[in-house]
């Protein structure tokens, strides 16, 4: 890169600023977004408002200010004012502000965090979800104080959130000078991703009405009529589905799946317009095997919202995002016709909104340039609105970054990415680090990712890649690691050696391998199975499929299609897919990092192979961190961050 003066280094981590919900308003005047910068002092995060004129006719300037979060900017229909959270007040509350500048006033004032706020379409009030707090019991064994918890249902505990209470969230709604909310949303559920119609009159959500939502993992979209309370069930009560949207005319757009077979949860996700007149339903993406959202993996991002699909303004399409072989895209969605793309290039694109006139704001980022806000205007045209991390990159050398294919199984085409060291020499044998994403249905993409880069800029070669199982290569393609863990995506992921081997520049008597979460998972697999990794960082990882079942805060809702049932079922092959089966095998020096608060893969999971890899006198590291949920990585106290990708770096730089 021009002006570059040094190589990436981890503590560049503290001064990155993650831009994130870009909102423009309804005239497409304006654009505000959140900025989110590490609070050192706090060891935590600040979050502001900043704004710009669509046309850039003005330099970009923080809106708000201090050292709270102030986050989801929602513009009024007449655009003369801001609605947003801030916990300025010591928790999440909706608050506002004049557009074009001001005091900002409190509107509500709950005992429970408010979240997901929009407009009323008058203007003259705001809805919003919040927890409801449950009544108290009159039975005196209700009302001694304990502090014991009585377990009832499957879902009793969430990662990054603890375990759950008694109280159900719902939908509310309070005019825009405060006072008290009405809730339209009750019952023992939760109601969420609120969305009210054009005429003021629906309010649509997703919800799990079953009478059993807390022993399954079904939702909903339902329709609840304002005047009278009456609701109904929109979607058919067979799988996953929310993000509803209302056109101008009153039809309703949203997302989802069956959860059927052949393909189970990894369905991929349609979207869907259901009309209220005729109940009829139709999916938009009929013939395009990718689905709508973003399904990428990346580290530098903070605050990134849902994205539901959003109307144009003449009712005839609707927008969505779409993740196609690591790039994240705007679509546009006619009710008759062809989809096609608004944003394009090597592109991940967070999140975006929608003016009136079909102008589009979205949060977007590349391989070599963190999120930054930009606006596509009707003619096409694109306009760069903020810079907020070229004052930081413009002075890196990242170095070379390689678009990449190679062969697996016959037939079988992975796609992935190779990062060079900056100042790269080819003539130079280089180690080379192999990292594996989690999910496994999510996808490595184009965006911003510190951690590849940091790796690359401590000389190693970094190869990162999306094996079968991963999302944005289509259906056949996202189901293949079903019942299957440890089989075709392992050799998707072990072909990577021979093609690290015929660069002619990695030293492959220093190959190492890293990955976290499901990724966690394939490296334990991976050095069970081979020799070929002088050096392996596993990271919120699972080493014992059967055991991690009756542990996790929710694999028990789709394992039973991962792996052919339950373990009760199926224990033979729940036992022969878990890496701690061969860890006798193991011979790689292995780091373990692990999350101690993680629900998702629980620490009991880094404990069983630390003690087996102990017990049996192998080269084995352990850390763990207090006080971090599963998502360390990405939103984790800065200073764990920081330390997370020393002990991974100093790993690394020690055996290879």
């Amino acid at each position: 890169m021009p002006n570059a003066s040094r190589p990436i280094e981890i503590d560049d981590l503290y001064n990155m600023i993650f831009v994130a919900d870009p909102n423009i308003s309804p005239d497409g005047r304006k654009v505000a977004w959140v900025a989110t910068t590490v609070d050192r002092d706090k060891n935590g995060y600040r979050s502001s408002i900043w704004l710009a004129p669509s046309d850039r006719s003005e330099d970009p300037y923080r809106f708000t200010g201090g050292k709270s979060k102030d986050t989801s900017p929602r513009w009024s229909p007449d655009a003369t004012h801001i609605a947003f959270l801030s916990d300025r007040s010591g928790r999440n509350q909706v608050w506002i502000i004049p557009s074009d500048g001001g005091e900002a006033w409190q509107v509500t004032d709950g005992p429970n965090a408010a979240g997901e706020i929009g407009w009323m379409p008058d203007g003259t009030a705001i809805y919003f979800t919040s927890k409801v707090d449950r009544e108290e019991a009159d039975d005196e064994a209700c009302k001694r104080k304990s502090d014991t918890r009585v377990i009832t249902s499957l879902k009793y505990k969430f990662d990054g959130e603890g375990f759950l209470d008694d109280k159900r969230r719902h939908v509310h709604v309070v005019g825009i000078h405060g006072g008290d909310s009405r809730t339209l949303t009750s019952g023992d559920f939760d109601s969420t991703q609120p969305s009210v119609s054009p005429d003021g009159r629906y309010l649509a959500c997703m919800s799990n009405r079953t009478g059993d939502d807390r022993n399954d993992s079904l939702s909903d979209v339902w329709v609840t009529d304002l005047h009278n309370d009456e609701s109904r069930r929109v979607t058919p009560e067979d799988g996953n589905y929310g993000t509803p949207t209302w056109s101008p005319s009153g039809v309703l757009a949203y997302t989802g799946h069956p959860i059927v077979e052949p393909y189970g949860p990894t369905t991929l996700d349609n979207l869907y317009t259901w009309d209220p007149d005729t109940d009829e339903i139709s999916g938009l993406l009929v013939g395009i095997d990718r689905e709508p959202g973003n399904s990428a993996i990346a580290d530098a991002r903070y605050g990134v919202p849902t994205q539901a699909p959003i109307w144009s303004h003449d009712g005839s399409s609707v927008y969505t995002l779409l993740s196609d072989r690591g790039s994240t895209h705007v679509y546009s969605c006619p009710t008759t016709g062809n989809p096609e793309s608004l944003a394009t290039g090597t592109r991940d694109i967070q999140s975006f909104t929608l003016a009136n006139d079909g102008t589009v704001a979205f949060a977007s980022s590349t391989m070599d340039q963190p999120t930054e806000v930009f606006v596509r205007r009707t003619d096409r045209s694109e306009i760069r609105l903020s810079n907020h991390n070229g004052p930081i990159i413009d002075g890196i050398d990242l170095g070379a970054i390689e678009e990449i294919t190679y062969e697996s199984d016959p037939g079988v085409t992975i796609h992935g990415w190779l990062v060079r060291p900056p100042g790269f020499n080819p003539d130079v044998k280089h180690p080379a680090v192999i990292q594996i994403h989690g999910g496994p249905h999510g996808m490595y993409g184009v965006g911003f990712f510190h951690e590849m880069h940091v790796l690359a800029a401590r000389g190693s070669v970094v190869l990162y890649t999306n094996p079968r199982g991963s999302t944005g290569y289509g259906q056949d393609f996202v189901a293949s690691s079903m019942n299957d863990w440890g089989g075709a995506d392992y050799r998707d992921v072990m072909a990577g050696v021979p093609f690290l081997e015929s660069l002619g520049y990695v030293d492959m008597a220093r190959l190492g391998v890293t990955g976290g979460s499901y990724g966690g998972y394939m490296t334990n697999w991976i050095i069970s199975q081979t020799n070929q990794f002088k050096a392996a960082v596993t990271m919120r990882s699972t080493c014992n499929r059967l055991s991690l079942y009756g542990t996790s805060d929710f694999n028990m809702m789709y394992n039973d299609w991962e792996f052919q049932g339950t373990p009760y079922d199926n224990p033979a092959l729940y036992l022969e897919r878990s890496p701690l089966t061969y860890v006798k095998n193991i011979t790689t020096p292995v780091l373990i990092l692990h999350s101690e608060n993680d629900l998702r893969c629980p620490i009991t999971q880094g404990e069983e192979f630390f003690v087996a890899l102990k017990k049996l006198g192998k080269t084995v590291e352990f850390v763990r961190f207090p006080d971090e949920s599963h998502n360390l990585s990405r939103s984790g106290q800065p200073v764990h961050r920081i330390e997370r990708l020393e002990r991974l770096t100093g790993w690394f730089d020690t055996h290879l």
